[in-house]
């Protein structure tokens, strides 16, 4: 704003010594006549006055020449000046623009960045308190859970105990009834446990003891079969060779009544053996059903000593001598 001032002043200070300098030249007239004087009346002198009139016009024209140059170059630094002060306005003012231009750019900048910050701090907020949210939501639903839970517990443990009391009514009753008809107490249950290759193990005889009894029991069971086919063999063949007459039925040889009893002990050994054979199988099938072992009048297990001399045994010997089971078993 002090630059505009100052241009008007160096334009009059241009302007004044202009003037001067025209007025001036109006003593070339008297110069002019001075020297046109002496011509006609004094030659010498006139001479002289035209010699100095010419020089003091020179030096006149010299100092208005000088005085000239001097306001052209005051002039011209005037407008060098003016043209510097406008440059430098200028240049001012751009700056100024561009100060401007980048005051407004960082207070974008600050404003985006604030909004950013505060959307940030906002979705944060919003983030927390959903988060909140879900875990009161979660913490609600965990204490229905846990009430629902526990009133499903309480509700099976009376359900339970009920159950349990009408249980043991039921045992008691079927305790005095038995002990008034005098029968057995009843087969305590049977703990099972992981199963193997068709076998289910128990508390009482783990898979190791029921691979090895099975082996026994398919060895027993293919001498078995085989006994009982050849005993079956061994009969048929008498019957043949009773037909084809090699065998002579008479009152004094008495070879028939001695081929009918072998062939009745035949049969009746391969019956034997087939009825072992079936056993054997009712014995693999408990292995696979995790009832192997145990007796089948009062549920208790049978010795491994026991099992290992008669695998298919279903009683305690102690059960057999009171008159329970048959010989077969």
């Amino acid at each position: 704003m002090a630059t505009p001032k100052k241009k008007p002043a160096a334009k009059k200070s241009a302007k004044k010594p202009v003037k001067k300098a025209a007025k001036k030249p109006a003593t070339k007239k008297p110069v002019k006549k001075a020297v046109k004087k002496p011509a006609a009346k004094k030659p010498v002198k006139s001479t002289a006055a035209a010699k100095k009139a010419r020089e003091r016009e020179i030096a006149a024209r010299k100092k208005a020449e000088a005085q000239r140059k001097k306001e052209l170059a005051a002039k011209k630094a005037a407008e060098k000046k003016l043209k510097a002060e406008r440059a430098a306005a200028k240049k001012a003012k751009q700056k100024e623009l561009a100060a401007k231009k980048a005051a407004a750019k960082k207070a974008a900048a600050d404003r985006e960045r604030e909004k950013k910050r505060l959307a940030a701090e906002k979705a944060k907020a919003l983030k927390a308190k959903e988060e909140e949210r879900a875990k009161l939501r979660k913490q609600k639903e965990e204490e229905r859970a846990a009430a629902k839970a526990a009133k499903e517990k309480a509700a099976a443990e009376a359900k339970a105990a009920k159950e349990k009391a009408a249980e043991e009514a039921r045992a008691a009753k079927e305790a005095a009834r038995r002990a008034a008809a005098k029968l057995p107490p009843p087969k305590p249950p049977i703990v099972k446990g992981p199963s193997q290759d068709g076998i289910t193990s128990t508390r009482e005889f783990d898979l190791k003891f029921l691979f090895g009894q099975r082996d026994l029991l398919q060895a027993e069971r293919a001498k078995l079969v085989g006994q009982a086919n050849r005993l079956e063999r061994e009969a048929n063949a008498l019957i043949e060779d009773a037909e084809m007459g090699d065998v002579q039925f008479d009152d004094e040889g008495g070879e028939g009544d001695t081929m009918v009893v072998e062939r009745e002990q035949d049969l009746t050994l391969s019956a034997s053996a087939r009825q072992t054979v079936e056993d054997i199988d009712a014995a693999l099938a408990r292995m696979k059903a995790g009832e192997y072992g145990y007796s089948e009048i009062s549920g208790l297990p049978i010795p491994r000593e026991r099992l290992k001399a008669i695998p298919w045994a279903t009683e305690l010997v102690t059960e057999r001598a009171g008159g329970f089971g048959n010989n077969r078993r």
